[in-house]
């Protein structure tokens, strides 16, 4: 039996999501997002996994630029969608929107973050935010032929145990760790590797009482909806994105019990 029929129920990525979100879901097993602060390395990591197998266009309804990519690896073929570049996920630019909603709603299979070794602490805060979001991330360490110019060590152990995900060191201009992060990639898009990622936990009381009492009540609205947490703390804050997703049910989407064929492509 071939990877590709023993992880026929493995993907989890929400192809009419995908659609709608403009990307070209055909002779697709699994969908990989990369995510990252600018100037991470984010695009040479990108061209290294699809070589030329890759094409751009726009988002649809905004100018900003959107490339994906493909490559295929022990009989699975993956799509690779270069997220914008973004400091964070509170959808306060156009950048920040697309992002957010591409990990949200699209529910790629694994979201690779990109990160800097020199810059760790700054670009953590978006991997962060990004784990309140999705439990199925790899964060690829880049840039650490930089590091270690500068003396700069990290324990990559300790790392991905704090982080609950697997952490990829790599200098994506050399090369040097791209096929450990692809093997990484389809451990976790095939469910080989169980992310548990870190949650943050240490909020005011009163807000986690809101929190709680907003969450119970989505939970009756929305059973078996995801990161309850997460989307009642994005009501708290305004957030309008969110909101129009619980009026408009698209929230439905997110829901893991929905039947695994809706996810498959």
């Amino acid at each position: 039996m071939s990877n590709k029929e023993a992880c026929e129920v493995c993907p989890v990525h929400h192809r009419d999501n995908l659609v709608r979100l403009g990307v070209s879901m055909d002779k697709v097993d699994f969908v990989v997002a990369l995510a990252g602060n600018p100037n991470t390395g984010k695009s040479t990591v990108f061209n290294n996994l699809t070589g030329l197998r890759q094409h751009t266009g726009n988002w649809p309804g905004k100018t900003v630029t959107r490339a994906e990519g493909g490559f295929s690896y022990n009989d699975s073929r993956y799509k690779l969608v270069d997220l914008p570049g973004t400091y964070s996920l509170l959808s306060t630019s156009t950048d920040e929107e697309i992002a957010r909603n591409f990990i949200l709603f699209g529910r790629p299979d694994v979201t690779v973050i990109v990160a800097d070794a020199t810059r760790l602490e700054r670009n953590l805060n978006l991997a962060l935010q990004i784990l309140e979001i999705t439990d199925r991330a790899v964060l690829c360490l880049n840039l650490m032929d930089e590091a270690r110019r500068r003396n700069i060590e990290i324990d990559i152990r300790q790392l991905s145990r704090e982080l609950g995900i697997p952490v990829v060191p790599a200098a994506a201009r050399r090369r040097e760790g791209m096929a450990e992060l692809t093997a990484m990639i389809e451990e976790v898009a095939t469910g080989k590797y169980a992310c548990k990622p870190h949650r943050s936990r240490n909020r005011p009381p009163r807000l986690q009482q809101a929190i709680d009492t907003l969450a119970a009540r989505l939970s009756g609205q929305f059973p078996g909806l995801p990161n309850l947490n997460w989307v009642a703390l994005r009501l708290l804050e305004g957030d309008q994105r969110i909101m129009d997703a619980v009026r408009s049910r698209e929230l439905d989407s997110l829901l893991t019990s929905q039947p695994a064929t809706e996810s498959q492509s």
